[in-house]
């Protein structure tokens, strides 16, 4: 099994939404190579967010970011050659709703986009063990998606210890990634239970030091 170093994905979700560039600049200054980008339809979740025109926009000014794409949709099958087509690198799908799930993971890994399955709070790992070796990403969330600014869940460390100890049964590859409530404290503790990929949002643009901040997250 891969041991993945630290990466720090920033959520554009918790930038400047008047500014959506200026956001992104500030994260590529910082030499940082991931963004993290929600998805939000307002029936998966209460709440809109951005749609495939706001990656195919942004693509080309940042054509060196990976675009983590998480889609939380009802019918997340219905739009990945759309976000696959506008730029996305990873595209992220939820375990919760009903469609065919390793139908869509293999689809997206067709467009040319690395793949992943995503749980809320709420879902156990076992409802995507048996899909682990099709995906490039695991997302645990650690607060319910829908809203930035959440406080995290630390009960959702044992769900990231099983799924690496899967992971390093399975000896797979797939990065393991955390989002909601993650922080330079909480961090630590996900990165000791596994994780490996960190998506911060109100924490990380409202940090003082954002450059200080992103070598923090670099040295876990």
């Amino acid at each position: 099994m891969v041991i993945h170093p630290s990466i720090l994905a920033p959520s554009l979700l918790a930038g400047d939404h008047a500014q959506l560039a200026t956001s992104v600049k500030e994260v590529a200054a910082l030499g940082l190579t991931w963004l993290h980008i929600d998805i939000m339809d307002g029936h998966f979740v209460p709440n809109l967010t951005f749609g495939p025109q706001t990656v195919k926009a942004l693509r080309p000014h940042f054509p060196g970011l990976y675009f983590d794409t998480h889609l939380m949709l009802e019918e997340p099958h219905r739009y990945i050659e759309a976000f696959a087509k506008a730029g996305a690198n990873s595209i992220s799908i939820h375990i919760e709703p009903e469609y065919d799930h390793r139908a869509t993971l293999s689809k997206i890994r067709e467009l040319g986009c690395h793949a992943g399955i995503v749980l809320n709070p709420g879902t156990g790992a076992d409802a995507i063990k048996a899909l682990l070796p099709a995906v490039d990403l695991v997302l645990v969330m650690t607060v319910q998606p829908g809203f930035g600014g959440q406080a995290f869940r630390p009960e959702m460390l044992n769900k990231l210890r099983q799924i690496d100890a899967w992971r390093r049964e399975q000896k797979l590859s797939f990065r393991l990634e955390v989002d909601g409530g993650i922080d330079l404290q909480n961090g630590v503790e996900c990165r000791t239970a596994g994780a490996d990929t960190f998506v911060a949002g109100t924490s990380f643009f409202a940090a003082a030091d954002r450059a200080a901040y992103a070598r923090t997250v670099a040295q876990w």
